[in-house]
């Protein structure tokens, strides 16, 4: 590797401020090729996101330092969930500038997350890249990587949505689904409720994950609460719709949107799950447009909303292209087994020692 160029760990929850500087400036880089049109992140917005990482998520990371100038131009991350299940998985995520691609940077980061991954005795890593950024794709096939599961961010212009449908959708619910009612949570769900709030999220085990080795995942109470608080911490909203049964006062799906202040025209659509013995009564489409018509209401400086759906999500896509949504960005989950990435780091190691 380039002797002007430096490998180090950092510790992300408690990083100098010169260190939180680089990483900003490296992260809107990166924003700028991934995402265009929006913002730049402040630095004040960046620090809370690092210092504000759920106690149940264990981040590893590295920083690829430019000596010269002491820029960052590489980052290697490896994500531990530290839940029940989904113990074999490590979530890798690997970054370089586009002036310093192909200069084996990547597969220096990939030989730090890959041992530390062995040592946390995971087996398989679990990675996103996205179609404005083919050098990830070039990546990920040059591992022996394998396709797990197709997504888009799709995104609707409120400019666009239709309010005739969105009414339509909250009037057509008071005929079929009169046996249910609509609520709403702001920030931090009641504790009262909690134990049937974490039951109910986990219909989003029933997404589509296609061809993903992973299993469900089953959030605790306090995993529930503690992503509440570090939502709030980061200076974010949470706004969650709900429905509930009314002879047995059972929640029976939900809705959840993240405001951030600093972007106020950009909303991001969280989950949306029904659970199954209860669908077929359009409530689906009436928490959507029950959320839609808050946000019109409350939020009038908000221009666009984005949500991630898998391509094999028939149900969900035909309610949110109904609404408008259209793709924004399309992104690839790979997946590969931490083995066979050691593998390729040792063979390539092999090569160059060979050549030179």
């Amino acid at each position: 590797m380039n002797p002007s160029f430096e490998i180090r760990a950092i510790d992300i929850k408690h990083a100098t401020t010169e260190e939180y500087r680089a990483a900003n400036v490296f992260n809107n880089r990166m924003q700028a090729e991934r995402l265009p049109d929006d913002p730049p992140i402040s630095l004040d917005e960046q620090i809370r996101e690092y210092q504000n990482i759920p106690s149940f998520v264990d981040v590893n990371a590295w920083v690829v330092w430019n000596t010269t100038d002491s820029s960052a131009v590489g980052v290697g991350v490896v994500v531990f969930m530290l839940t029940e299940t989904n113990q074999h998985i490590g979530e890798l995520d690997i970054q370089v500038l586009p002036d310093y691609r192909r200069q084996g940077i990547a597969r220096r980061l990939l030989a730090l997350t890959t041992e530390t991954a062995q040592r946390a005795n995971r087996r398989l890593f679990i990675a996103n890249t996205n179609e404005r950024i083919p050098a990830g794709e070039a990546f990920m096939r040059r591992l022996g990587a394998k396709r797990g599961m197709e997504t888009h961010t799709n995104q609707l212009a409120i400019a666009e949505l239709n309010h005739e449908l969105v009414h339509e959708w909250q009037a057509r619910a008071q005929e079929r689904a009169s046996g249910f009612e609509l609520g709403f949570w702001d920030g931090a769900y009641p504790e009262e409720n909690i134990e049937e709030i974490a039951q109910l999220f986990r219909v989003m085990n029933t997404a589509p994950h296609d061809d993903l080795d992973i299993e469900d995942f089953n959030f605790t109470v306090e995993q529930m609460r503690e992503r509440v608080r570090t939502t709030v911490a980061r200076g974010r909203e949470l706004w969650t719709m709900y429905v509930r049964e009314k002879k047995t006062g059972k929640f029976v799906g939900f809705t959840e949107i993240f405001l951030n202040p600093s972007r106020p025209e950009i909303l991001n659509q969280a989950g949306t799950g029904v659970l199954p013995e209860y669908r077929n009564y359009g409530l689906g489409r009436w928490l959507k447009a029950a959320m839609l018509d808050k946000i019109l209401r409350e939020r009038p400086q908000a221009k666009f909303i984005r949500t991630g759906n898998a391509d094999s999500n028939a149900p969900m896509l035909k309610i949110n292209h109904e609404l408008g949504f259209k793709p924004y960005i399309s992104q690839t989950v790979w997946q590969v087994e931490v083995e066979r990435a050691r593998e390729y780091v040792a063979s390539r190691q092999s090569s160059v020692a060979s050549i030179q």
